[in-house]
């Protein structure tokens, strides 16, 4: 079978391999010059299926305020005449119960944990690297009420059979050395020994090359305008190229999907929620990470990424901005030197930022949709590099006509009533 992916960030690359790797046709659409170079590019390096959790749960919207409150916020909301916006904040409310949190965490985990193991055997097979590190994810409380709040996530890891240490304070110290001057500031923490770390940006673009060799094309520099259907099928996909065809479509374009398929009638619940990075170069062994901490008081993950310092995180509801704000670097800094002081050298640091592809209940949106030949993979928010070998393969299996290896159903639109 002929298919077209759109997008080359790391969903749509790993999508490509494993529809290639199944004996399709692949050619790969995309308007960057190369792979990987939006959300995929600077995100926080976690492969993390343990921490894996919708934003949307109870408390939330009262949380939300006291967020906005904060000096070094990990949510910034900037009101605007945007229909979308405010749709989504909608559906994402009425995610915020104890109900809608167990189920969306359930399939979020199973997902998560599937595509680290694909990760795992992807990296076996064919010897790619990047950065990669298996040495898993503390998530630090600065509080005994973040300590008491972490038994709901406990029990859901314990429902999925996920690994956990639960830590005091020295044993944070035990497994992540770099903290120690800042143990007066850790009450406790969660390790989640299964997850991993690395870089997408290195992944996505070295897993291209491969596919290339394996026979995937790729059209870089293409700008995608509109995809043209017949009844219940799509015709092809207009681009800067002109019109290409095939004989299935995959979308994988993050936030820019719900734009491209709302003339077909498909309403996408996907939204940008903008994260910030900062990455830095190591110059004190000592008083670096060594795997990836989540500083749960900012909401900020600080991961080891070979020789370098990656700090990601806040959510930003700014529309399609991708302006830079120095109050968003300030956080990154602060979680940082405040865990990790005179580990990295802050005046060489880059600072990025991307947009994530958020639903409203955080888990991404994999399968059919009512055109016979398009399909979705897409709307995988903070955890694309989590779940993007497990969300490939997942794709690739519905595609080929196979039986996925877990239960996908429920990671379809269907969920959403369409």
């Amino acid at each position: 079978m002929k298919i077209i992916v759109l997008g080359s960030g790391v969903v749509g690359v790993t999508s490509a391999w494993y529809l290639a790797q199944a004996g399709h046709e692949v050619t790969v659409v995309d308007r960057q010059p190369a792979a990987g170079l939006e959300t995929s590019f600077a995100n926080a390096g976690q492969v993390s299926p343990g921490y894996s959790a919708p934003w949307a749960g109870p408390g939330v919207p009262l949380k939300s305020i006291q967020w906005l409150l904060m000096k070094y916020r990990p949510f910034v909301f900037w009101p605007m005449p945007d229909p979308h916006l405010w749709s989504w904040l909608l559906k994402m409310l009425e995610n915020c119960t104890t109900a809608a949190y167990d189920r969306n965490k359930g399939r979020m985990v199973r997902l998560a944990e599937y595509s680290r193991d694909v990760m795992r055997d992807l990296r076996a097979s064919t010897g790619i690297t990047y950065d990669d590190r298996q040495q898993g994810t503390l998530q630090v409380f600065r509080t005994q009420k973040q300590v008491d709040a972490a038994a709901k996530d406990i029990s859901v890891l314990e429902q999925y059979k996920v690994g956990y240490e639960v830590l005091d304070a020295a044993g944070c110290i035990a497994a992540e050395p770099g903290l120690a001057s800042a143990r007066d500031k850790i009450v406790g923490g969660l390790r989640l020994p299964g997850d991993e770390t690395g870089d997408a940006f290195k992944f996505t673009q070295t897993l291209a090359a491969m596919a290339a060799k394996a026979g995937v094309e790729f059209l870089y520099d293409t700008q995608i305008r509109a995809l043209h259907a017949d009844g219940g099928r799509i015709t092809g996909v207009q681009t800067s190229r002109g019109q290409l065809t095939a004989d299935s479509y995959v979308l994988s374009l993050g936030s820019y999907s719900p734009a491209l398929v709302r003339s077909l009638g498909l309403d996408l619940p996907i939204y940008p929620v903008k994260g910030y990075s900062i990455t830095a170069p190591i110059i004190n062994e000592d008083r670096a990470p060594v795997s990836t901490i989540m500083d749960e008081t900012f909401k900020i993950g600080i991961t080891r990424l070979g020789s370098r310092t990656r700090v990601g995180g806040t959510a930003e509801l700014a529309g399609f901005s991708k302006r830079l704000r120095k109050p968003r670097r300030e956080t990154l800094e602060h979680s940082l030197t405040d865990l990790f002081p005179g580990g990295n050298n802050l005046s060489e640091a880059t600072f990025w930022t991307g947009l994530r592809p958020m639903t409203p209940d955080g888990t991404p949106i994999i399968g059919r949709t009512r055109y016979d030949n398009l399909f979705l993979n897409t709307g995988h928010g903070t955890l694309g590099w989590t779940m993007a070998c497990g969300s490939g393969r997942v794709l690739a299996d519905i595609m080929s006509g196979r039986m996925p290896e877990i239960p996908h159903e429920d990671l379809g639109l269907v969920r959403y009533g369409h």
